[in-house]
């Protein structure tokens, strides 16, 4: 006895997997640029994300305060503890080291948890002891980060205007993705996260 097919159902069943072959394509097929922005522009305040290339994030984001892109920056750091330090303590310390004639524009923001999403929902809170509380904000992050963090941030945060600087770690991440086993693995974890943040995570509260 044969089996008799509904064209209808096959053609529902066609369609996602079509959806799903054209994402695959393209996220295996092209360099990686498509998830790094910079799109710096003069703002107000510039916020540094913690992460693996901190030291990088910095000095990227220490350039733009010294070229006048902004008059405050604040660099992210986890409340955590490494070898008896506290990733904050330690954050105060390299800025006092670090930021010369330009410490007094530069603070350091305590972040509870290990997600961008979390981080940009506590950040507001730093934003506003700033005086004047900013308008606009520049994201100083790891390229690959950027498109996926400048996201969570307007979503998170409308109420600012967001653009990014965009971090090069070369030991992390670099164009082609598929030349380094490193870089190949930056890139899918960041599309992994990247695709669940727009379908599923920035729906719920």
């Amino acid at each position: 006895m044969s089996r008799v097919r509904d064209p209808s159902i096959m053609k529902v069943l066609l369609v996602p997997l079509i959806v799903l072959l054209a994402v695959a394509a393209f996220i295996f097929c092209q360099p990686g640029g498509f998830l790094i922005v910079n799109n710096v522009e003069r703002s107000d305040a510039i916020i540094v994300l913690g992460g693996d290339a901190a030291d990088q994030r910095y000095w990227r984001a220490m350039g733009l305060l010294r070229e006048g892109y902004a008059r405050h920056m604040i660099v992210d750091a986890t409340t955590g503890i490494t070898y008896g330090h506290s990733f904050v303590d330690l954050a105060r310390d390299y800025v006092k080291q670090t930021a010369g004639p330009y410490g007094s524009q530069v603070s350091v923001c305590a972040i509870v948890g290990d997600s961008t999403k979390i981080e940009a929902q506590q950040v507001d809170a730093c934003l506003q002891s700033l005086q004047p509380p900013p308008h606009s904000v520049i994201i100083a992050t790891d390229d690959y980060h950027t498109r996926r963090a400048l996201s969570i941030f307007r979503k998170e945060l409308p109420q600012y205007r967001w653009t990014a600087a965009a971090t090069q770690a070369d030991f992390l991440f670099g164009l082609p993705w598929w030349k380094n086993r490193e870089w190949a693995k930056t890139y899918l974890t960041e599309w992994e996260k990247l695709l669940w943040w727009e379908m599923v995570d920035r729906w719920q509260k």
